[in-house]
């Protein structure tokens, strides 16, 4: 970024003045005042003495960060974002985009029984919102109802699980020459709709049931479209590193850019190998592959605790993995893979019950599981821990939320450094205690690791945040504090700026986050939430090169 000009400020505008512009390039930051127009970014400067906004709004943004709005590269708000509208969780920590349809499985395209199918398999993620009016069927009524008025904007990927199940079904072979022509249409539909990519479920069903060939015809799709491929891979644990050299191959077959999503390497198996995934994206992009990825700053993950049966076991669909779950035969088979093989569902680790902790229930009967793992739940109970398992999943409808206590701090770092590297807060905002990312993911990167920690200096963590991403997602005009940009804008105290959110207590704001407009418009003034909804959808027909 450029030094500052002089300037007079033009009439109807807000006036940031006093702050620290770091434009989200990288740059470092310069003493510089932002005016706002009509949603837009109109200067950066120093405005003439005198000449002042005649009206409109000044904000004294003396001792804080002026910086380009925060973008969650991996969010789970696909329903919360309209049933939820004050969605404080995110714009108070800076967010002022989010990147949608995420783990390849979503609610558009779609018909009305896969509609069903997909709500009861991810209400973990999105809860089931009383009376909701699912008013959409198509990519574009999805991102118009989003366009209704939202706290934040939003993109969206196709989720091609939800695609599998519209067309093949919930069982697991291949699909038909037929079967793939088809999802392949309504991809190309989806993205011509806007949506910005694909995403993948690899070890969720039915997604995880297309084979590679399969995977390299759709992202031959996306690649057309000028999209990008976000895949949830087929094991973070054991086998990892295979996995991730997959979605490589995939990447290079179809010339489809590569976005390598809550980029992990967790589980015992995976202690201190972070850098052999960086070995392996660095030959890749030595080749010419286009990578990029995401992170959240934590250790733990969280998912739904069906999430690590055996693929096999929810073949054909909720009410028939309901039924093995009641079988002993079918029992019995599960809880030895869980707990003596390793299931595809736990990434082929061998489950560790005092690893996993119960987030959330639907059933209120089930409240008092919340916050205690699997093994305490058992030893409590005098009962196995499968048995637990078993219960919780069928008394709760498979609705039941975890986190997964498997993180390596080491492999969390070396990540976070790489020039590849972008947020996301992989953030489920439902449930009695969620993960704390959904609260504190973008203050925790500016607190500890910027602050506290010194892995990432403050002007390289902004851009891995604003401008890295935006570049991701094609944007001209959004991502960096520049003239003619959107005014999407987080102003933050970069000594005071801290995450609150705990394990314990997950749902509390941020602290040294005054500021956040979303096109000009206030989302959190003086650190309190407005009832603003100036959000919108972002459409890839606004991107750079669109088909």
């Amino acid at each position: 970024m450029t030094g500052p000009d002089s300037f007079p400020a033009p009439p109807r505008s807000l006036l940031i003045t006093g702050g620290t512009v770091v434009d989200g390039s990288g740059s470092a930051g310069i003493r510089a005042d932002v005016v706002v127009d009509e949603g837009r970014i109109v200067a950066v400067g120093n405005y003439l003495p005198g000449s002042e906004p005649r009206t409109g709004r000044t904000i004294d943004a003396t001792g804080l960060i002026v910086a380009p709005g925060f973008i969650d590269m991996h969010a789970h708000s696909d329903l919360q974002i309209l049933a939820n509208p004050d969605h404080t969780a995110k714009v108070s920590q800076g967010v002022t985009l989010e990147v949608l349809g995420q783990d390849g499985l979503s609610f558009a395209p779609i018909d009305d029984v896969t509609r069903v199918a997909v709500r009861r398999q991810i209400a973990g993620w999105n809860g089931e919102p009383d009376d909701f009016d699912f008013s959409w069927s198509t990519v574009v009524g999805y991102l118009d109802r989003l366009d209704q008025g939202i706290a934040c904007n939003a993109a969206y990927l196709v989720p091609q699980g939800t695609l599998r199940m519209m067309v093949v079904g919930t069982e697991n072979r291949p699909a038909t020459a037929a079967e793939l022509a088809e999802m392949k249409r309504l991809l190309a539909e989806g993205l011509q709709q806007g949506a910005v990519g694909m995403s993948s479920g690899l070890t969720y069903t039915p997604g995880m049931f297309a084979g590679t060939s399969e995977l390299v015809e759709l992202c031959k799709v996306v690649a057309e479209y000028g999209g990008y491929y976000s895949p949830h891979q087929r094991s973070y644990g054991k086998g990892a590193l295979e996995a991730y050299g997959e979605m490589v191959e995939i990447a290079r077959l179809s010339g489809c850019a590569l976005h390598l999503t809550h980029a992990t390497m967790n589980f015992e198996p995976n202690k201190g190998r972070g850098v052999d995934l960086l070995a392996m994206i660095d030959q890749a992009l030595a080749d010419g592959v286009d990578i990029t990825t995401d992170t959240y700053p934590y250790l733990p993950g969280a998912t739904t605790l069906s999430a690590i049966l055996p693929s096999w076991s929810a073949e054909g669909g909720a009410d028939a993995l309901i039924a093995r779950l009641s079988d002993p035969a079918d029992r019995d088979r599960i809880g030895y893979e869980l707990e003596q093989v390793g299931t595809d569902g736990c990434h082929g680790c061998v489950t560790d019950w005092n690893t996993i902790e119960i987030g959330g229930v639907k059933n209120p009967e089930l409240n008092s599981a919340v916050g205690h793992t699997v093994a305490a739940l058992a030893a409590a109970s005098g009962q196995a821990p499968t048995e637990v398992f078993f219960d919780l999943l069928i008394r709760d409808n498979l609705a039941t939320t975890i986190l997964q206590h498997v993180g390596h701090e080491e492999n969390v770092q070396a990540i976070m450094e790489h020039p590849t590297h972008t947020g996301g807060s992989d953030a489920i905002l439902v449930g009695g205690k969620p993960h704390p990312r959904a609260w504190g993911t973008f203050p925790r990167y500016l607190a500890h690791y910027v602050r506290d920690l010194g892995v990432l200096e403050l002007a390289d963590c902004i851009h891995h945040l604003t401008g890295r991403p935006a570049q991701r997602l094609r944007l001209v005009d959004r991502g960096l504090v520049r003239e003619g940009y959107h005014a999407d804008l987080v102003l933050f105290d970069p000594a005071g700026v801290r995450d609150t959110a705990t394990f314990d207590h997950p749902r509390q704001q941020a602290e040294g986050i005054p500021w956040v407009l979303v096109g000009g418009v206030p989302v959190i003034d003086d650190g309190h939430r407005t009832d603003a909804l100036p959000g919108r959808a972002i459409r890839r027909t606004s991107l750079e090169g669109t088909r």
